[in-house]
């Protein structure tokens, strides 16, 4: 007589344990989301409007039109050098490119606007992350 190797039980056994065995792998091979770390934290009220601010250390400019406040990389895009602010707009020291006040390209060499990061507002203070 023949004896069969696998039980009703072990089969259920068998059932549970695939799809737990699936969710502990996917667990640790998927990537963790990871908030964004704050670049700089502002009060609102020290924007001027029509003005801007511009933070050399961290190569960031906070621009102000109207409501609308933006926030830009001070890294050019064509080489990296650090961009100068003016009334108005950005230069380039390095190379000559030159950008109005949202970071669109007015001449080159840079190809690419400036880079924006995001403004969230949180009562009167302004937190810009990358």
């Amino acid at each position: 007589m023949e004896t069969v190797r696998q039980t009703r039980r072990r089969f259920i056994a068998t059932l549970i344990a695939l799809p737990l065995t699936a969710a502990g792998i996917w667990r640790f091979l998927s990537p963790r989301r990871v908030a964004k770390p704050a670049l700089l934290k502002v009060a609102a009220s020290a924007l001027p409007v029509g003005g801007a601010l511009v933070y050399r250390q961290q190569r960031i400019a906070l621009l102000r039109e109207g409501e609308q406040i933006i926030a830009l990389s001070l890294v050019c895009t064509h080489l990296g050098c650090t961009v100068s602010v003016t009334p108005e707009g950005m230069v380039c020291p390095c190379h000559g490119s030159r950008f109005d006040r949202s970071g669109q390209v007015l001449s080159g060499p840079a190809q690419r606007p400036l880079d924006r990061f995001a403004v969230e507002r949180s009562g009167d203070e302004l937190i810009i992350r990358s």
